[in-house]
């Protein structure tokens, strides 16, 4: 047994193809980049994003409206008309975030509640939830109910 003898177990490697080197391999003269052009040359393949020196799409999505810009700050609301917290709840009932969902009235736990003044109550009600619009506080409180304000945590970065 040489050296020359030596080879590795079936299967368990292949040789490297050696582009370019005599015409019988059937990969020799142009060795497998085609005739002329810029990728036939040395160093001539650009980056995966590259389109011939126009600005690349990549690069123009900041500038597309509504596309690329996302606020991890924004607070997301799932909002509630009064009208509707009327008809779901009896006079003196706790209506919070966790009352809502169980009305079937938000159907989204991660998203804040915003109470707004669609409507009319006449049933006082004790409301708990992040945000209330102007009207719908004055129209609680006129029907006897309480209005109570959720602290919400800045900086809290949430996702889409």
């Amino acid at each position: 047994m040489k050296l020359h003898d030596i080879k590795p177990a079936p299967g368990s490697s292949r040789p490297k193809k050696r582009k370019g080197i005599g015409i019988s391999a059937g990969q020799g003269k142009t060795a497998g980049r085609g005739t002329k052009g810029q990728a036939s040359r040395s160093g001539g393949v650009k980056k995966a994003y590259f389109e011939g020196g126009q600005l690349p799409a990549v690069r123009k999505l900041p500038f597309v409206r509504g596309v690329g810009f996302f606020n991890p700050y924004r607070i997301e609301y799932a909002p509630v008309n009064v009208s509707v917290l009327a008809e779901k709840f009896t006079a003196g009932a706790e209506v919070n975030p966790d009352a809502l969902i169980a009305a079937g009235l938000t159907h989204k736990s991660d998203k804040y509640i915003a109470i707004l003044g669609n409507g009319d109550i006449t049933v006082p009600l004790q409301v708990t939830a992040h945000k209330f619009s102007e009207s719908a506080r004055a129209k609680i409180e006129q029907a006897g109910g309480s209005v109570q304000k959720i602290e919400i945590v800045r900086g809290h970065r949430r996702t889409r």
